[in-house]
């Protein structure tokens, strides 16, 4: 596991950007696991100004999101297959139908869970997963208490996860679904290389216990420490109760330029 300490959103979004950016480059028909949630903006942000000025395409590529409400109508704007054609898709040139996403609609549940991972194993996996994480460390809709191998299911959301997310619906926690399915912590495991963004205090406990804390299903995403290839991206807050922070700041300032992340 790599820790990255950058300035701020934008400087992270830049350093996410290039790993895509030069992904694409060498395999322009890369699968990328998309993530939803504030995280991720600046990331989607570079990658459509690196699109519109020519440098990067989205043709060949495809995409998979980690979770959906259970519920919610087509047309909502909290859906999140809405959310990730507003704020990315939908800017870039990615082909018709090219991302897809879990069916928070569907009436057999298992069955539509079943085909999704189906989908993602058919398109060859994922090659690079953008991730978010809660501040129970949660990571798509694993909450506390999730099986470290699962796989896309359906979930109940906790309280607090409920509570985070009311923002998005007006701030009226009734509003919050109850349930979504969720890519399951195995499925995450299986993507090639995982990039972990977070930001702000509100964070911080959640990143101490992901990069120095003990695996354990209380902490969801720390499973990550047995992932061979997961990069890190943090600002100054989120980083504030790591105890080795000098030594993740000497490790990026001294890594050779070649390496990349």
């Amino acid at each position: 596991m790599e820790v990255v300490i950058l300035t701020d959103a934008r400087e992270i979004g830049t350093v996410a950007a290039e790993a895509i950016t030069e992904l694409l480059h060498r395999k322009p028909a890369a699968v990328l696991g998309l993530a939803t949630g504030s995280s991720p903006l600046a990331i989607y942000d570079e990658l459509v100004a690196r699109c519109e000025a020519g440098a990067i395409s989205f043709k060949q590529a495809r995409g998979f999101t980690l979770d959906e409400y259970v519920g919610l109508p087509a047309d909502h704007p909290q859906r999140y297959r809405n959310v990730i054609d507003e704020v990315f898709v939908s800017r870039v040139d990615f082909a018709p139908g090219a991302v897809d996403g879990p069916d928070g609609l569907a009436a057999d549940i298992p069955a539509a869970c079943a085909a999704y991972e189906n989908a993602i194993q058919a398109a060859g996996g994922v090659d690079l997963q953008i991730l978010g994480i809660g501040t129970d460390g949660h990571i798509a809709f694993n909450e506390p208490g999730s099986s470290l191998a699962s796989r896309t299911r359906i979930k109940t959301l906790t309280r607090q996860t409920r509570l985070d997310n009311a923002r998005f619906f007006g701030g009226d926690l009734d509003a919050v679904p109850t349930h979504c399915l969720t890519q399951g912590l195995g499925t995450i495991m299986d993507a090639r290389h995982i990039v972990l963004v977070a930001t702000g205090r509100s964070k911080a406990e959640a990143v101490h216990q992901l990069v120095e804390g003990a695996v354990s299903a209380l902490w969801p995403a720390t499973i990550l420490q047995h992932h061979p290839h997961v990069t890190v991206l943090l600002d100054d807050a989120a980083a504030r109760r790591l105890q080795l922070v000098d030594y993740y700041r000497e490790t990026y300032r001294s890594k050779p330029d070649w390496q990349g992340i």
